[in-house]
C-alpha cells in the first residue's frame, strides 16, 4: 500500500532563531507550509529554501491563524508544528510508518507527548511533565477551539496516541519568558472573561492555589 501524503504547517512570527531547525525536522512531509504573521526579521528569507508554500496573514490569535491555514493545505492529513518545536528522528519514523496504514484506521488525529525545555534544560517535573498535544490530524475532522491562548484541537472522532515525543524549546531566556507571559496575560484575560464573566475570589485565590498543589502532588 502506498504511503498517504502529509502536509506540514508551521506558524511563525519573528522566529529567525528557530525557523530553519523546525523546517528541517518536517522535511519528510510532502508539503511544507509556513504561516507567517508578517515577521519583521528574516524569518521568511531563512525559510524559503525549506518550504513549498508561504501564507501570510496579520496575527489575530494562535487558533485563528491555524484554523485559517489548515483548509489551505493540499493534503488531508496535517502535521502542525510550532516554530519552537522539533520532530525527532524517532517521531519522524513513527509517523512515516503510520502513514502506510493510516487511512485503514478509525483515528482522525493523534496525541503526542512533548518533552519541554527551559533555557536548554529539560523540565522533568511540574505540570509540564505530562504535556501532550494533538498535532497529527485529518483537516476535515479537526479544528482548533476558538481561544486566544493555549487552544487545543477539537476532534470529530477517535484520537489515538503516538509513542515518541515532540521536543518543545519553550523559553530560550528569562527575558523571553517574561515577554511571553506579559503578551499572554492580556490574551488569556479575554478568554477568561468570555468563559466565566464575573471574577470572584475563587478564580483569583482558590483555583490558582489548587493548581499549584495539584502539580506538587501529582507531577513530582
Amino acid at each position: 500500500m502506498s504511503k498517504v501524503s502529509l502536509s506540514a504547517i508551521v506558524p511563525a512570527y519573528n522566529e529567525a532563531h528557530n525557523i530553519v531547525e523546525v523546517l528541517k525536522s518536517v522535511d519528510f512531509c510532502d508539503e511544507v507550509i509556513l504561516v507567517d504573521s508578517n515577521s519583521t526579521d528574516n524569518t521568511i528569507e531563512l525559510a524559503q529554501p525549506h518550504i513549498t508554500k508561504l501564507l501570510t496573514r496579520e496575527y489575530v490569535h494562535s487558533a485563528s491563524q491555524k484554523n485559517w491555514a489548515i483548509p489551505q493545505a493540499k493534503h488531508e492529513w496535517i502535521l502542525l508544528v510550532d516554530a519552537d518545536e522539533r520532530v525527532t528522528p524517532a517521531l519522524r519514523e513513527e509517523i512515516l510508518t503510520l502513514l502506510e496504514t493510516i487511512d485503514d484506521r478509525e483515528e482522525v488525529g493523534y496525541w503526542m507527548k512533548r518533552r519541554n525545555f527551559f533555557m536548554g534544560k529539560q523540565i522533568r517535573h511540574s505540570g509540564w511533565k505530562n504535556d501532550r498535544v494533538i498535532r497529527l490530524f485529518k483537516k476535515s475532522k479537526c479544528k482548533y477551539v476558538d481561544k486566544h491562548v493555549h487552544s487545543e484541537i477539537e476532534a470529530d472522532g477517535k484520537v489515538g496516541w503516538l509513542e515518541n515525543k515532540l521536543l518543545h524549546y519553550k523559553y530560550i531566556s528569562i527575558d523571553h519568558h517574561v515577554d511571553k507571559l506579559q503578551r499572554y496575560a492580556g490574551l488569556q484575560a479575554r478568554d477568561f472573561d468570555k468563559k466565566v464573566g464575573k471574577i470572584t475570589a475563587f478564580h483569583v485565590v482558590i483555583k490558582p492555589c489548587g493548581g499549584v498543589l495539584q502539580n506538587i502532588t501529582l507531577y513530582n
